[in-house]
């Protein structure tokens, strides 16, 4: 079942496009997120959300708030992806998709793409919005 607003952000861990071990612990519950899922690296609406988290990035950080992308792409094109674009928020490899699972997030175009969302999460991980 999908997360709803009221509901509280999971605790998860992956890998970030740096290489490194990254627990939801660590920003989940201590300040605002905004979590988005996204189907592929690269691709034309994929690059335009991203560019777009990436040119309000500052206005997320005035508000104390951490963007995080999760797609299932490999850390490898996560880093290709995050230097060509210059994004400078965290990005999360869910090669498993354990995490789109975890958050109920549906596959798009009968099952085949994966789905986007994005969740908007309080200092205390409740989830006040949801875009899908």
């Amino acid at each position: 079942m999908a997360l709803i607003a009221g509901d509280r952000i999971p605790h998860f861990i992956a890998t970030d496009a740096k290489g490194n071990h990254f627990d939801s612990r660590d920003y989940v519950g201590k300040k605002p997120v905004v979590i988005y899922f996204y189907p592929k690296d690269g691709t034309r609406v994929c690059t335009e959300q991203a560019c777009s988290f990436r040119d309000q990035y500052e206005d997320f950080k005035t508000m104390g708030a951490e963007v995080i992308g999760i797609s299932s792409d490999s850390v490898a094109s996560h880093q290709k992806f995050s230097a060509h674009y210059q994004l400078p928020f965290i990005l999360l490899s869910d090669n498993s998709r354990a995490i789109r699972n975890l958050f109920g997030v549906p596959a798009d175009w009968f099952g085949l793409i994966p789905g986007r969302a994005t969740y908007v999460a309080d200092t205390n991980g409740i989830i006040t919005m949801v875009f899908d």
